[in-house]
């Protein structure tokens, strides 16, 4: 039987339908929407009434914040025979929206799981819905258009209101894989028809190729034989653009001519002229000449295919070890385009599992994007295309999502606007991550060994990815793409990244491949020359998959590993721990051929030789034109209507709103906050982080990005070039070595066809990243390439674009970092730069490489306070910006002439120099100048004329606000600061314990387990991490009475932060709450807290666990009622992430008890549900009480209810409670994500002794 309930979020709880009212408004100028409600609905098969009615409060609703009815709570709806609304009441219309089927539903899979943490039985069938109610004068058209933006047909469809009899899909046992019998006796013109006719991304050339091979074989291929192949070669695996044999090179710029000639002399000095001349070569070969010249070192160098790998020296607790550095940049711009949030959500998994698979742990993210302008009308959009405003923000939300919850701090999101995105989006993803040496093991795998796949299960989500994003996108691509788009599955690949932590696992491993493009196929085909597959042994996520389905399958989350058969049994232990699926899928071969059986047939028989061949040999004509010049011009004739112009642009104005959706600091490494200064408005130049040792470290690492579209555009030999200057002159700013850069490319470009001139734009790109290289001493050792970047309609085409982002990384001392804001006035300000620069913006090399020197000399003696280099804006930008940080003005000397701040100074520098500091001499090659004198006047003064900067600042941060809204807009009421002053602070009763044992369980999805058991070791504690596994009934069954057990040992019981359960169903920690319900852990923390006068402590996803359970307020487990506080939606109704002040109002707390009354500390935020609410009688009571432990308060320690201060709208800006006697902690602010050097670039006091004080309440 189905059982069915409808949620809908009480009124001011409804952040959700209010925030999609107002876009329906504005963006799509339905001005007769009066009102929207948005009911989740939910369909559970496979438990009885009693289990389903008590999970409706607990699982599927809360009681503080929703209504649940059995009814659909809409009278007077009428439905067809298929279950779509016929009528309805007048001026109401309604329709329901839901997955298609085979899609990944976070919310159904987490509501599963917590089904069956409450039973303890088998997981429930669950499906969801949304049921959208509009209210207003309507028109069908108004309700078509309303659909049509909620909708994405390629993810989800309008669902039938009916009821359902059975959730069961009905599946065909799917046919025997096709022989494609005539396959051998196809000519030129049926060859041609045979890739039209089943959609293959491989040209007419490689089909005959295969063609040949088969009849080399004596046999037709199977269709799973050709989409393997096809996928093997496609553009996105194989890269074929890139290893296109160029001919014929014409080229009419000299300076691109004579770089040309250079690289054939390289190639010819390294031995490389029976090679072929292609991009590919072009694009490796700067870093095998820049090794051959004993420039470029300690590379990590294997037959693995992971992220680039860099040998590096880290300090940890005051020792050196060997470790491995590595980093990455991955690309999702096709899946992103037709599906964002998926596309953005599986961009920075893919991006993860590629340094993850190199057994190190990924603990810091960058995005880099490209749009058109999403402030245009959704009126404007082509036929097609998706607005770009749903776009951008819906990517952002798939990215940070993902990354959210996997737990993964980034550093520095860059959005870039320029009208060639239209074509495509562009969604990169570029992370490092870094592992001790000693956990890695590479070593070719032998016959006998067998290759096991670990993680998610597979499905056909992902079909084609490989493909797809090897074609040109068209006006059918949202239609007939559906497949291509992966799901992803954060809190799956967050176990994955647990397990790889574990040098015990590591070592096991011989070699690891992940699952991306091509699935199966692809990522156990690549970990030997000679293997047998069984599909058979594949998990599946539902029945009905064909063989080849299975073996091409995108689906996200997985591994291949490959072990000696000695070591499974041991291997598949230490995944069990982790709650992790594993299963042995193939075996080594002596034989190189890669042999796939599904259901007992062969289905693939391929020649490991064949399969490398990456298809027919392609040849190209090359003509590069000569290059044009980007002239930026900003519109006004004063000085400050140029600035205002230059403000507003959205290349320039600020992306906070954006940017604060992302968590910055899980890890509790970040160096420099993506914004610095009191006012944490000044973006950093470069993401700084410390390496994830056990323990503390000096050692941190960079990762800075350079490239401009407007210059590239015009000319790609400098534009390339310049990406690459940017990029390092951002690590240098930094406060890093130029010496220590390494580099990896993103380059993205048109669809090149068979046109010479579009050859010419990548050929020109690749040559100029080369010379920078080479004139910089600097490799890139890794690098993407996306093709593809081309739209076609009946208007005509549209192109990004061309596309090269250099990402530079660099390894030094935490305590180096230097941040861009201007730190005091009355400082002087310099312009450090090279003294010549070229026609075209480049820098004289000589003079570059002599002014990073003495920049690195500034930041070694401590003399360079503020440094920051210029790039889209030119020095106006980068003085703009770095003044509002601190909100300190800058008058420049006189002889600077206004146009000067405006022009492209790539590779200069900006440096607020100390009281103390000389000043640099200038050299033949380098100019040192005195710039101007920093301010307390909060002007911008130049050329004569003085700029506002408050006015500056308001335009600045209102560009592109009205899409990434971060600032509250009205008069906020005035909040009264909470004062208490308790007569006893409650002393623990028992013996004294000098190291007080604490159980910190891990649920899918919490991710702050480390920096919390780190927190608690430093304090003095004894920290026991607990992972529940709920891969079967019999585990769930197992892992409770294992935690009652552990409780029942312990002093102290934290529940960490993060997303358990991926914060659904629509709702945070629901999983946690189901699982301390059970009666025998609810018994262990009575028994805890009313026997052993323990403590309990829940930060951010714990807090909301801790009072969603009754134990704060109560002080115990306790059904929730209407009236009982909770934690709901953040108001402006998205994640947030920075740092707040919270100010001490209460010393009731044996947690508090080290904290000074009254005093304000600067922590860590980071989420979407931090909203504490509750009626004013239980608010006036908890004030009595001293229950209100914390508040959030601005820089002068006043409550106020200004997003800027109190980030998610908290009533009297409470940030944490208590129990009734202080022993139950709970807060939002990450007090865990502490450690020296952090947050450098944003002033406060950022210790906060929660931890020392649990522990000496027992001492």
């Amino acid at each position: 039987m189905v059982f069915r309930t409808y949620v809908e979020k009480k009124p001011g709880f409804d952040v959700e339908a209010q925030q999609l009212a107002q876009e329906l408004r504005t963006i799509l100028g339905i001005g007769g929407l009066t009102g929207l409600r948005v009911i989740n609905r939910y369909d559970v098969e496979g438990v009885d009434e009693a289990l389903f009615q008590r999970c409706v409060p607990i699982v599927f609703s809360e009681p503080q914040v929703d209504t649940a009815t059995a009814e659909l709570p809409v009278e007077g709806v009428e439905l067809d025979e298929r279950g779509f609304v016929t009528s309805a009441p007048a001026g109401t219309a309604v329709f329901a929206v839901e997955y298609l089927p085979g899609q990944f539903d976070q919310r159904a899979d987490s509501a599963s799981e917590c089904v069956q943490l409450v039973s303890a039985g088998e997981r429930p069938d669950v499906r969801s819905a949304k049921v959208y109610v509009l209210s207003g004068e309507l028109s069908a058209a108004d309700v078509d258009a309303i659909k049509h933006y909620v909708i994405n047909p390629v993810e989800a469809r309008e669902a039938t209101l009916s009821t359902k009899a059975t959730l069961k899909m009905e599946v065909a046992t799917p046919a025997d894989v096709e022989v494609l019998d005539a396959f051998l006796e196809l000519d030129e013109a049926g060859l041609a028809a045979f890739i039209a006719n089943r959609g293959l991304a491989m040209d007419l050339a490689d089909i005959k190729f295969c063609q040949e091979y088969f009849a080399g074989e004596k046999r037709n291929p199977t269709i799973t034989e050709i989409r393997v192949i096809d996928t093997y070669w496609s553009d996105h695996c194989r890269h074929t653009t890139f290893g296109t044999q160029l001919e014929n090179v014409q080229i009419d710029d000299e300076v691109v001519k004579a770089a040309f000639d250079k690289y054939l002399e390289v190639r010819h000095e390294l031995g490389h002229d029976a090679k072929p001349v292609c991009l590919m070569d072009m694009g490796t070969i700067g870093a095998k000449w820049l090794k051959k010249q004993g420039i470029l070192k300690n590379l990590d160098e294997s037959e693995e295919i992971n992220a680039c790998t860099v040998k590096v020296k880290v300090d940890v607790n005051g020792q050196d070890e060997d470790w491995l550095f590595l980093f990455k940049n991955e690309t999702h711009n096709h899946p992103t385009e037709i599906e964002p949030f998926g596309g953005a959500a599986t961009c920075i998994g893919g991006a993860i599992r590629d340094p993850l698979s190199g057994r190190s742990y990924v603990y810091q993210a960058m995005r880099v994007t490209g749009a058109a302008d999403p402030t245009v009308p959704v009126s404007t959009t082509r036929a097609g295309k998706l607005p770009q405003r749903k776009l951008v923000t819906t990517a952002a939300a798939g990215y940070s999502s993902y990354g959210n919850q996997i737990g993964l701090a980034t550093g520095q999101v860059s959005e870039l606007y320029h009208p060639g995105y239209m074509a495509k989006r562009m969604e990169v993803g570029a992370v490092v991550g870094a592992t001790p040496a000693s956990h890695v093991r590479r070593e070719c795998p032998s016959p006998g060994d067998k290759i096991v796949l670990l993680g998610g299960r597979t499905g056909r989500d992902g079909i084609g990815g490989a493909t797809g994003s090897s074609k040109t996108q068209n006006v059918e691509s949202l239609e007939e793409c559906g497949a291509e788009v992966q799901k992803g599955n954060a809190p799956v690949e967050r176990k994955l990244q647990r397990l790889f932590r574990r040098g015990d696992a590591c070592r096991l491993i011989k070699r690891c491949n992940d699952f991306g493009a091509g699935g199966v196929s692809v990522a156990v085909g690549e970990l030997a020359d000679g293997l047998d597959i069984d599909l058979d042994r594949v998990t599946k996520k539902y029945e009905g998959l064909d063989g080849t389905e299975l073996a091409i399958s995108e689906s996200q989350e997985r591994m291949a590993v490959a072990l000696a058969a000695a070591d499974v049994d041991e291997f598949m232990g230490y995944a069990t721990e982790e709650n992790l699926e594993a299963t042995v899928i193939a075996t080594v071969t002596e034989d190189p051929r890669v042999h796939i059986t599904w259901r007992g047939d062969t289905i693939v028989d391929l020649s490991r030789e064949f399969l490398a061949s990456n298809g027919a040999p392609k040849h190209m004509d090359v003509h590069v034109l000569k290059a044009e010049r980007w002239e930026p011009e900003w519109a006004g004739e004063t000085l400050a209507e140029r600035m205002t112009s230059l403000v507003r642009d959205l290349n320039v104005a600020s992306n906070k709103g954006l940017s604060e959706r992302f968590d910055s600091t899980i890890g509790a490494a970040t160096v420099l906050m993506p914004f610095g200064g009191k006012t944490q408005l000044t973006p950093t130049s470069a993401m700084v982080a410390k390496f994830p040792v056990d323990g503390e470290t000096t050692t941190a690492s960079a990762m800075a990005w350079g490239f401009n579209p407007y210059l590239m555009e015009k000319n790609q030999f400098a534009g390339a070039y310049l990406s690459v200057v940017e990029s390092i002159s951002k690590l240098v700013a930094a406060g890093f070595a130029h010496r220590d850069a390494y580099l990896s490319f993103q380059e993205y470009f048109e669809r090149l066809r068979t046109e010479p001139e579009r050859w010419g734009k990548p050929m020109a790109a690749v040559l100029g990243a080369l010379m920078a290289q080479m004139d910089l001493g600097a490799g890139a050792i890794g690098g993407k390439d996306s093709m593809s970047g081309s739209f076609e309609d009946a208007k005509g085409e549209l192109n990004v674009p061309p596309t090269l982002i250099s990402f530079a990384v660099a390894v030094g001392k935490a305590a180096r970092a230097t941040s861009p804001e201007f730190k005091g006035a009355g400082h002087r300000v310099i312009c450090v730069e090279p003294a010549e620069y070229g026609d075209d913006y480049r820098p004289n090399a000589t003079g570059l490489l002599e002014t990073f020197d003495v920049i690195e000399k500034l930041v070694g003696d401590g003399a360079a306070l503020a440094i920051s280099t210029p790039g889209y804006g030119g020095e106006a930008e980068a003085l703009f910006k770095m003044c509002v940080g601190n909100q300190l003005g800058v008058a420049l000397v006189e002889d600077v002439p206004a146009d000067s701040l405006f022009d492209p100074a790539y590779g200069s520098f900006l440096v607020e120099l100390a009281d103390d500091a000389e000043l640099p001499a200038s050299t033949d090659n380098v100019s040192v100048e005195l710039l101007g004198t920093t301010t307390e006047t909060y002007e911008f003064v130049a050329a004569g004329e003085t700029c506002d900067l408050t006015t500056l600042q308001e335009a600045w941060e209102s560009g592109i606000e009205g899409v990434f809204p971060y600032r509250t807009k009205v008069e906020t009421e005035k909040v009264d600061a909470i004062d208490y002053q308790a007569k006893d602070v409650h002393v623990f009763s028992g013996a004294k314990i000098a190291r007080p044992r604490v159980t910190i369980p891990v649920f899918p999805g919490n991710n702050c387990e480390y920096d919390s058991a780190r927190a608690f070791t430093a304090a003095g504690a004894d920290a026991d991490v607990f992972v529940i596994n709920n891969l079967t009934p019999a585990a769930v069954a197992e892992s409770t009475h294992e935690l009652a057990e552990c409780i029942r040992k312990s002093q102290i019981v934290m529940i960490p932060g993060g997303f358990s359960g991926g914060d659904e169903p629509d709702g945070s920690a629901k999983f946690i709450t189901a699982f301390f319900r059970a009666p025998e852990v609810t018994e262990a923390v009575r028994d805890l807290l009313q026997q052993r006068d323990g403590l309990m402590l829940g930060i951010c996803n714990g807090f909301q666990a801790l009072i969603k359970l009754g134990l704060v307020p109560y002080g115990d487990i306790v059904d929730a009622t209407p009236e009982a506080p909770t934690l709901t939606f953040n108001t402006i109704g998205r994640h947030q992430s920075r740092l707040v002040r919270t100010r001490i109002a209460s010393n009731l707390s044996p947690w508090l008890a080290q904290c000074e009354q009254g005093s304000d500390y600067t922590v860590a935020i980071s989420h979407g549900e931090g909203r504490f609410v509750a009626s004013d009688e239980v608010l006036a009571q908890l004030i009595a009480n001293g229950q209100v432990a914390t508040q959030y308060v601005d820089e002068a320690g006043v409550p106020s209810m200004d997003l800027d201060v109190n980030p998610n709208g908290s009533i009297a800006c409470v940030e944490g409670i208590t129990s009734p006697d202080g022993r139950v902690f709970g807060k939002m602010g990450h007090v865990e994500r502490r450690g020296d050097g952090l947050y450098a670039n944003v002033p406060g006091n950022k210790f906060m002794p929660v931890f020392e004080s649990g522990v000496a309440y027992f001492e």
